[in-house]
């Protein structure tokens, strides 16, 4: 969900953090984890594992929102997202670019 504004209470609300743990020796290059992500936390890694697959790893530390979702979805059982400190929210957990709509572009135009 992305908002236009920062929420009032925004020094109050905490973001729930996750830590994703990887165990590589059980990854089968799946890729469920990586492509089923909502935050795209995680990408491929260069290195093989024992199996001869490139596990996961954790491309953007500090963006899982330990939403658990990998842990779930992975075959192998070769994940897990433990909770980290909760995160202070910050204006780029929330506000995204979004396009003006129509009034708002009326009243750039016309200076309302």
């Amino acid at each position: 969900m992305s908002f236009w504004r920062m929420p009032l209470d925004a020094e109050e609300q905490g973001v729930t953090v996750g830590e994703v743990h990887i165990i590589a020796y059980r990854c089968k290059g799946c890729r469920y984890c990586i492509e089923f992500c909502p935050n795209n936390v995680l990408a491929e890694s260069e290195e093989f594992n024992e199996k001869g697959y490139h596990p996961p790893y954790a491309a953007k530390d500090g963006k899982c929102v330990n939403c658990n979702f990998c842990e779930t979805i992975c075959p192998e059982f070769a994940i897990f997202v433990t909770e980290g400190k909760p995160g202070n929210l910050q204006p780029a957990d929330v506000l995204h670019d979004v396009k003006p709509g129509r009034r708002l572009q009326r009243k750039r135009r016309y200076g309302e």
